[in-house]
């Protein structure tokens, strides 16, 4: 299967009713619109790019450019210098660059001949704009900024720099970057920039950035001690600590309850696979860029192509359980469902904390059904989908239906096959009244899919789950099953994710929780601060009942004051904190602390020890707080 980048606590909300709040004329929220969805903003930026250039090559004349795109945030240019960009550079670029759009240059298209183009670009000494016009199709065009700076271009911009606000305008960072994304070829440096129609957009944008700082999975995944990357073992392939992997059990375990609900069979498949398996699934034809190396046991069987391969995907080895012998329409559909770790060769800038990594965990499931099973099951999927974001409480999201585009030729398969799946998909987003929107390109090589797509706290857009239906695989692996009839047919196969990749849903959690876990995902649940030493045997007897009851539970018996008990326990971000003085253990009860996620800390007060369990109970059990 296919699957394809934070606050600190708010203090405690005032108990006086919301009539009785001070009330404050709340500003309106600015609007920031996606560079794929706004032509002005794909035109600014476009401009915005080629203005920072042309500031570049003025400050530093010996700088080569390469490329230069709008991006979903911004642009980036990419050169070739032979000095580094600093901080301070970045600050002259800026200020040339409002010297340029102050100058109300004209941006004008010029259509030329190849013949012409290659003499202007070795006039000017620009080897990559060489190697970029030898893959451009006829008509050549350039645009121009007034008539001291040029560069080969599609389009689209405005039509003058003047149209462009200088205060809404940065420039934000440098990094590195490989000519054609080959490791293999000149490293170049990439600035990257940020344009808005706006000052007031570009200050909304540097806040959700930095609130998107606080938030960040990374930093927040090291302070809560969740998991870890190691230079031995590598980059994008991540180390779970005790918490991290109790966090990736719940989920596992939570969607596992939700299968079995469903009829779904669990299987493990090995994590290498021989490379004619790839052949035949086409992954080693289509995918071959990001999968690993083969291994091979020699040359011979190197140069043969018959060694093994890191898996890239699921499928055909789930392929391969349901062909292990002739099935019956009785046995179907047939719902084979793993928590399968897959291998992707993702190049090293490419790379970002969870949500972009080399080996991750797919709760990925093939189910096999016949033409007549394929729409109730492929509803039936989409409920799951919807049931795990429910109690995930992730809400906003749209779904796309990502179809193939067919002016490109990287997809197997007839067409009459991919217009019964596209079908299929279109068909279920109707009958559910899903809100969706079409993607062409986004399917993956051997079929169409249904992605989800959240937008989180800070309006970023994240693929989850999805859902796809598949009528290539089965035929390129021959698979049937016995009809009604007694004659043989061929099944269809749906692939469904509804995490997508574990790793990435973990990362955007952190992200949208802020750290605040919900009490039924928290690594700990409950904290017991013992006031002293004397309390010390009650909180350890409270805990070890608590744990009889599956409930994640920890005793500070570190010693310190009660201050510094609180303090820690709001800075690892725990749900349920219970204080245990000399007047809980007289009364039997326990001082109740809780938090979540954008609400702060509440303090309950006392409340028995047994109403306290079976509070903490309930809301595991109902997915709820406490």
């Amino acid at each position: 299967m296919d699957h394809q980048t934070m606050p600190n606590l708010e203090s405690s909300p005032s108990q006086q009713p919301e009539s009785l709040q001070p009330q404050s004329e709340q500003p309106e929220k600015i609007h920031l619109p996606r560079t794929s969805e706004s032509e002005p903003l794909k035109k600014i930026r476009h401009t915005a790019s080629h203005v920072m250039a042309m500031a570049v090559q003025k400050l530093f004349p010996k700088a080569q450019v390469t490329i230069g795109p709008w991006i979903e945030n911004g642009f980036y240019y990419d050169f070739d210098s032979p000095e580094p960009f600093t901080e301070k550079d970045l600050k002259a670029i800026k200020k040339e660059m409002t010297k340029i759009i102050n100058r109300k240059l004209p941006v004008t298209r010029e259509e030329i001949s190849r013949e012409e183009a290659e003499r202007r670009i070795k006039s000017i000494n620009e080897p990559y704009k060489l190697e970029i016009l030898e893959g451009l199709e006829d008509p050549i065009t350039i645009y121009h900024l007034g008539d001291q700076w040029w560069d080969l271009c599609a389009g689209p911009h405005l039509e003058s720099t003047a149209e462009l606000h200088p205060d809404a305008i940065a420039l934000e960072s440098v990094a590195g970057a490989y000519w054609r994304g080959d490791e293999t070829k000149a490293q170049l440096q990439r600035i990257y920039g940020t344009a808005w129609e706006t000052p007031e957009q570009l200050a909304e944008y540097k806040r959700r950035k930095e609130e998107a700082l606080k938030r960040d999975h990374r930093k927040l995944g090291k302070e809560l001690g969740l998991f870890i990357f190691a230079d031995p073992v590598g980059p994008g392939l991540p180390l779970w600590t005790p918490k991290g992997t109790v966090l990736r059990s719940t989920l596992e375990d939570f969607l596992k309850q939700e299968q079995i609900k469903r009829g779904y069979l669990p299987v493990v498949t090995p994590h290498i696979g021989r490379v004619d398996l790839f052949k035949i699934s086409g992954h080693w034809q289509n995918y071959k860029e990001d999968m690993f190396p083969m291994m091979a046991e020699d040359d011979e069987s190197r140069q043969a192509e018959q060694g093994f391969a890191l898996k890239p995907m699921n499928c055909p080895f789930h392929i391969q359980i349901y062909k292990s012998e002739l099935r019956s329409y009785r046995e179907l559909p047939m719902r084979l469902a793993e928590f399968g770790t897959v291998y992707r060769y993702e190049q090293s800038g490419e790379l970002g904390g969870l949500t972009r990594v080399r080996g991750f965990t797919v709760d990925d499931s093939h189910l096999f059904v016949t033409p007549e099973q394929l729409d109730e099951e492929f509803l039936s999927v989409v409920d799951l989908t919807l049931a795990v974001f429910k109690n995930l409480q992730l809400k906003n999201f749209r779904a796309r239906l990502s179809f193939r585009d067919p002016a490109l030729d990287k997809y197997i398969g007839s067409d009459e096959a991919w217009n019964k799946a596209e079908s299929a998909i279109r068909r279920a987003v109707e009958t559910l009244g899903m809100d969706h929107f079409e993607g062409i390109g986004e399917a993956a090589f051997y079929g169409p899919k249904l992605d989800f797509i959240f937008q989180d706290a800070l309006d970023r857009e994240w693929q989850l789950g999805t859902a796809q239906v598949d009528y290539n695989l089965p035929e390129r692996f021959e698979l049937e099953y016995v009809a009604k009839d007694g004659s043989r047919q061929r099944p269809v196969m749906i692939h469904r994710a509804p995490f997508g990749s574990l790793e990435r849903l973990v990362g955007i959690l952190i992200e949208e929780y802020a750290g605040d876990f919900p009490l039924w995902l928290s690594p700990v649940q409950v904290r017991l601060l013992p006031v002293g030493e004397e309390q010390l045997p009650f909180a350890q007897e409270i805990a070890a009942k608590m744990r009889s009851l599956q409930i994640r539970v920890e005793t500070d018996n570190s010693g310190d004051h009660l201050k510094k008990q609180v303090r820690n326990a709001e800075k690892e971000k725990i749900p349920v904190t219970a204080i245990v003085g000399a007047k809980e253990v007289e009364s039997n009860s326990l001082s109740i602390r809780i938090r979540e996620a954008g609400k702060g800390t509440q303090d309950l007060g006392a409340i028995p020890v047994d109403q306290v369990i079976e509070r903490v109970k309930g809301a595991i059990a109902h997915y709820t707080h406490f």
